[in-house]
């Protein structure tokens, strides 16, 4: 466990607890802010986690943390009912969380016996285990690894779903936030889309939640979203401080182990000319849509790195994989249209089901990326300057899509002009063909790389999210040793 230590200096630094919902979009972040924490402010962390996120890839990547950064799992609490009924995602992280309370608070107790243990920080569906943080008499914070036009969302939801008449999807006018691109009620956030629904419900009860929070951290930065952060920053009576302290992404291990011949492929290719296919650690398409993009792919003539999971089942949630990206139920090349791999192997390259992403896209050969606009993917993305390809699948991500096509400009979207949603074929090689070879796509390029530059110069000591981060911290060091 974190804190425990023969070095009485390191056994007695502040202490940090963080609690990260199920799923590797969450629990990476989460514990890439524990790495900081230590690394920039000499902080002892437990990172926190849900025995059903239990993976090897989980294990794996926590084991890969400093020896300061700890871990701990919340015992398994039943989920049978929910499961049996058919319920969202989202409501499971948010039961999960609520009944995992009692559990949490023996923890903090634990944790906090010498005297170290300084915060408390859950992360967006943890808004119901701030209570535990408050008997243990510890502040209580959110960290939203999203963005802040995500944020700002849920905080107004409660007041949108008062004043809403009918579904969002169903409105005649895009829904405006301050400070935030305005999208389309077809575009926002996914379990927002039935009003019946149980996650919808727990969507708005986490919106009433945060106000709750002692602060809320944010995984984005004030160039990717100017207006929003600085409308996010005054302060309001009954919102919580806000702190953009990104952008916190998974760190490149050179060391990793390079199984699937990536690296060495990149190695071969010319400078900028790979488009890196990936829909996240838990994405996946329909069997018919994935004919449709190796065909766009295969007619585009670019050169591609294509990560390709096994696919839904017809009509099967996209995000059916959430809870652990490591699994796949066949091997997922199989489900390739025949011949694909033979007539497209000059100029590209198929892995199954992962690759080293951060390192894919900090390779000089990568040249653009289409993402399913996950958060995390979208900062990697921009930390290493590779402009994108828009292909939300579900949760926040038609939400981002929007805010990187129409407001940042670092993203194109392929047209929907096939039954039930379908991108065809020959629209996929339309937006490749522009991404990597256009004026529009030059343009794309410009702008990304000034976001990166950005983002350095933000991290780097006295950047907006270092100092940010400084004031959380100065904050937390107040409390040690009280």
């Amino acid at each position: 466990m974190a804190g425990e230590s023969d070095d009485r200096g390191a056994a007695r630094a502040p202490h940090v607890a963080l609690l990260s919902s199920p799923g590797m979009g969450h629990v990476v972040p989460v514990a890439e802010l524990a790495r900081r924490l230590h690394a920039e402010h000499g902080f002892t962390a437990t990172v926190v986690t849900y025995a059903s996120s239990d993976s090897a890839a989980q294990r794996a990547f926590l084991a890969s943390l400093p020896p300061a950064v700890g871990s701990a799992s919340l015992p398994a609490v039943p989920l049978d009912d929910l499961v049996a009924a058919g319920a969202a995602i989202e409501t499971l992280l948010s039961v999960e969380a609520q009944r995992s309370v009692p559990a949490l608070a023996a923890l903090l107790a634990g944790l906090g016996k010498d005297g170290s243990l300084v915060a408390f920080v859950a992360d967006l569906f943890g808004a119901d285990t701030l209570r535990a943080a408050r008997d243990a008499g510890v502040p209580a914070y959110l960290f939203f690894p999203s963005n802040l036009l995500m944020l700002s969302l849920m905080l107004h939801l409660p007041r949108l779903d008062a004043e809403l008449d009918g579904e969002f999807r169903d409105q005649p006018e895009p829904v405006r936030l301050p400070g935030c691109v305005a999208v389309p009620g077809a575009d926002i956030l996914q379990p927002l889309q039935d009003r019946t629904s149980d996650a919808y419900c727990w969507m708005v009860h986490h919106g009433e939640r945060y106000r709750d929070a002692d602060g809320i951290l944010v995984n984005t930065f004030d160039a990717i979203e100017p207006n929003a952060s600085a409308i996010l920053r005054q302060p309001e009576p009954g919102h919580p401080p806000v702190y953009p302290v990104g952008p916190v992404i998974r760190q490149p291990d050179n060391g990793d182990d390079d199984a699937t011949g990536c690296i060495r492929w990149l190695d071969t290719q010319p400078d900028k000319s790979v488009l890196f296919v990936s829909f996240g650690s838990g994405g996946a398409l329909s069997a018919a849509q994935m004919d449709e993009l190796a065909r766009g792919l295969e007619l585009s003539g670019q050169r591609f790195l294509w990560v390709v999971r096994s696919p839904t089942d017809s009509g099967a949630d996209p995000g059916a994989n959430y809870y652990d990206g490591s699994k796949s139920k066949d091997y997922p090349l199989k489900f390739l249209p025949s011949g694909f791999l033979e007539r497209t192997k000059e100029v590209g390259l198929v892995v199954p089901s992962w690759a080293p992403q951060v390192r894919v896209l900090g390779h000089r050969a990568t040249g653009a990326m289409l993402t399913h606009c996950g958060w995390n993917s979208v900062l990697e993305s921009v930390m290493h300057g590779v402009p994108m390809i828009a292909w939300p699948l579900y949760a926040e991500q038609r939400q981002n899509a929007v805010m990187l096509h129409e407001e940042i400009k670092v993203a194109l979207r392929p047209k929907v002009r096939g039954a039930d949603g379908m991108i065809l074929g020959e629209d996929i090689t339309k937006v490749v063909n522009d991404t990597m070879n256009s004026e529009e796509g030059d343009a794309m390029r410009t702008k990304v790389t000034e976001l990166q530059k950005a983002t350095r110069s933000g991290l780097a000591a006295g950047g907006m999210s270092h100092k940010t981060l400084n004031e959380m911290v100065a904050k937390w060091k107040e409390r040690t040793f009280a």
